[in-house]
């Protein structure tokens, strides 16, 4: 099955030297060798080639040595890009401001995270009050010398006494839970291993939290494996992690994940359960204060998602999309709890409701507006009390706070608009900026629009457009067009310096709202999942159809950019478009959707994908899985692929895979390059200086290869005014 490996071995070792040089004579980049294997899958009777199956196994002497030769590689090239340095220098200059997390509030003290601009990880502070100053309570910076072990979640206990954290050791999902004394600053003895996709939520009383986690995985595993059975722990402080009480937990259904919480009264521990990646979703809860707790089922099929809300006495509030696409707030009597008798509070609306929390006796709505928010108010009884103004077309996040606290906060921002925290007066109705971030640019010479492209299938689909004011038609704009389409996730305005940089080096930036996503509710998710996923792709292509078509951009003008999920997303329009684009960027991608759900939580994903073992899906998933579509000879735009050696979201092997057959088809001239960050995961808990590193490789190369250049005064003064 494995021919002829010692020699791929040998020439692999010996391309090292060669590929550190990064372009060979003529201008012709020459790619690592990777050997092609005989490895073939039978799928309900096809037979598929896997030729690269071998980069699977990331930790092998060969694997690591085409992963060294790939890095080598992808360095000289971008390292040999004479704008990369001015790039970098700009980055930070305007990366060097400071960022303010939304504040919260528990037993009188104010709790927030703060970065002072290049600052690895943000650093948690406390205040006992709104004006006084602030302390570290817990600053990440000193977790490892390299800045790569990140705070991953955390959570106060109700009297404000006790802090619950979690850390991430180089970008893996893994968490490890600790517990601190908020007036002293020390750690306890407390330490929890194993947990992933868990938050901890606090009784009422601050003797315990409620968390998730798996069984350990098997040594050399633990990036790779597979996970299934989470379950359900309670820890009481002080008490060891293997004394812990297990909750609840379903072998009957491996594929269930959980998420605990506690009402506000401290009554209620509610159990919200995931079937994988599916937004629909079951509601359990168990009364606290009961002689004899028992776990009942509230929400037992999965037909829509519900969102627990808060409580009043026996009534819950719930958010829901069960019969409203576009989500409402509904009251539930536990003694009367069959759906027929749910009462609207807020009932469904024209745009998409995103959520809703209850802060001042004051239900806080947050909607979608074409894919941007809007901000209403309700009183419990579901009665209009007007909305909040704002600053202009972005995004909210926040409102978070108890049922008796006058004043909430919540964060803004817009693709020229740093994030910006608000304070709420909800007595008042005043709404106040808390911190305003300076950033050294100059917002007013930009501006964003929203325009509507027509789909393939006719639908009418959004995408916003921000760059320099006055822009000019005529095909010569250097456009980046971003997208995702998939798992609800909705794309709204957000402020990012590299996208900065790009705009002020004269780039377009523009995001397409794909179907798949969440901005017109679950009947948009639902038209680019399953069987509709080809709808995903058509939209992308659509969109940068119209900015051609407009005279934004013109092919050899145009780049994409998508990860994760949008990984897939460009790998599969580079296949099926490999004309329509000047360069591709493809960060930690899905790239191989018949193998997706072997490796670690791949398996949640087949809510949204499929399986391939399903002989319908099959053929949907092959017809335009990344990997298996690459034709030798096809002339491919110029293409950065990056991973990270420490995702166990996305297994990295996806891109090896890719990236190999990518190159070994290439038949352009145009560059195929992978660049394997190390120390690092899917993206969160990436340290800053990593961040500004990558962000510099992505500008440089789309600099390079679709004629950009940098503003004269880059180079006049280090990193620009």
């Amino acid at each position: 099955m494995r021919t002829d490996s010692v020699r791929n071995l040998i020439l692999t070792a010996g391309l090292l030297t060669l590929t550190a040089c990064g372009v060979l004579s003529g201008g012709k980049l020459h790619y690592p060798a990777a050997r092609i294997d005989s490895v073939v899958d039978e799928y309900n009777g096809v037979r598929v080639a896997d030729p690269y199956r071998w980069l699977e196994d990331t930790d092998s002497q060969e694997t690591r040595r085409w992963i060294e030769a790939e890095n080598a590689l992808t360095s000289s090239y971008l390292k040999s890009i004479p704008a990369r340095t001015l790039i970098h220098e700009r980055l930070e200059k305007l990366w060097n401001y400071e960022r303010y997390g939304v504040p919260f509030v528990r037993g009188g003290h104010y709790f927030f995270t703060k970065n002072d601009g290049l600052q690895p990880q943000s650093v948690l502070y406390v205040a006992s009050s709104i004006d006084a100053e602030p302390r570290v309570l817990l600053d990440p910076n000193t977790f490892s010398k390299d800045g790569t072990i990140a705070l991953s979640g955390l959570s106060v206990s109700w009297d404000g006494r006790l802090l619950a954290y979690a850390t991430s050791d180089g970008g893996s999902d893994w968490q490890d839970w600790h517990v601190r004394d908020v007036e002293t600053g020390r750690d306890l003895p407390d330490h929890i291993r194993w947990s992933k996709f868990s938050d901890a939520s606090w009784t009422r009383d601050g003797r315990g939290f409620y968390y998730e986690r798996f069984v350990a995985p098997r040594p050399g595993e633990e990036l790779k494996e597979a996970n299934y059975n989470q379950m359900v722990f309670y820890h009481r402080i002080g008490s060891p992690p293997e004394k812990d009480t297990l909750v609840y937990q379903r072998p009957d259904h491996k594929d269930w994940t959980f998420g605990a919480e506690v009402s506000e009264d401290g009554r209620w521990l509610i159990l919200t359960v995931y079937r994988g990646t599916d937004s629909r979703n079951l509601l359990f809860y168990e009364d606290l204060k009961a002689s004899k707790p028992v776990i009942r089922e509230l929400v037992r099929d999965f037909v829509a998602g519900h969102r627990f809300v808060a409580d009043a006495g026996n009534v819950f509030y719930l958010w829901t999309d069960r019969d409203a696409p576009h989500g409402r707030l509904v009251a539930v009597d536990l003694r009367h709890p069959e759906p027929a008798n749910w009462k609207d509070v807020i009932p469904e609306g024209t745009d998409t409701l995103e959520g809703v929390s209850l802060v001042h006796d004051t239900f806080i709505a947050r909607y979608l507006h074409d894919a941007h928010s809007r901000v209403a108010f309700y009183a419990p009884d579901g009665t209009p009390r007007g909305g909040l103004a704002l600053p202009g077309i972005g995004s909210v996040r926040g409102f978070a706070g108890r049922r008796a606290d006058t004043e909430t906060f919540y964060a803004f921002s817009g693709f020229t608009t740093p994030t910006t925290i608000y304070r709420v007066d909800l007595a008042t109705g005043q709404n106040t900026v808390f911190k305003r971030p300076k950033v050294p640019f100059d917002p007013s010479r930009f501006e964003t629009r929203q325009v509507f492209f027509t789909s393939r299938d006719g639908t009418r689909v959004p995408m916003f457009i921000t760059a320099r004011k006055g822009l000019r038609a005529g095909g010569l704009n250097p456009t980046l067009l971003y997208g995702y389409g998939g798992f609800d996730i909705s794309l709204t305005p957000r402020f990012s310096v590299s996208r900065m940089v790009w705009m002020e080096m004269g780039g377009v930036y523009a995001v397409a709202n794909l179907r798949g996503g969440g901005e017109y509710g679950e009947a948009w998710h639902r038209a680019g999942m399953l069987k509709n996923k080809q709808h995903v792709f058509d939209d992308f292509i659509a969109a940068a159809q119209w900015l051609i078509d407009n005279g934004i951009t013109s092919p050899r003008k145009l780049a994409i950019e998508g990860g994760s999920n949008g990984g897939l997303l460009v790998g599969a329009v580079l296949n099926q478009r490999p004309d329509l684009f000047g360069a591709a960027v493809a960060q930690v991608g899905v790239m191989d959707m018949l193998r997706f759900n072997k490796w670690t939580i791949g398996w949640a994903w087949q809510s949204e994908y499929g399986s391939p073992q399903d002989p319908e899906m099959f053929e949907v998933l092959r017809a335009y899985s990344p990997y298996h579509n690459i034709h030798r000879g096809t002339h491919y735009p110029a293409t950065l692929i990056t991973t990270a050696d420490h995702d166990d979201r996305v297994f990295p092997a996806h891109s090896f895979k890719y990236a190999a057959r990518l190159q070994a088809a290439q038949g352009g001239p145009a560059p195929i390059l992978i660049r394997i960050e190390t120390r690092a995961g899917h993206g969160a808990g990436m340290p800053t200086q990593k961040r500004m590193d990558e962000a510099a490789d992505i500008m440089a190369f789309l600099s390079k290869n679709l004629g950009v250049g940098v503003p004269s005064s880059w180079s006049k003064t280090k990193g620009g005014e």
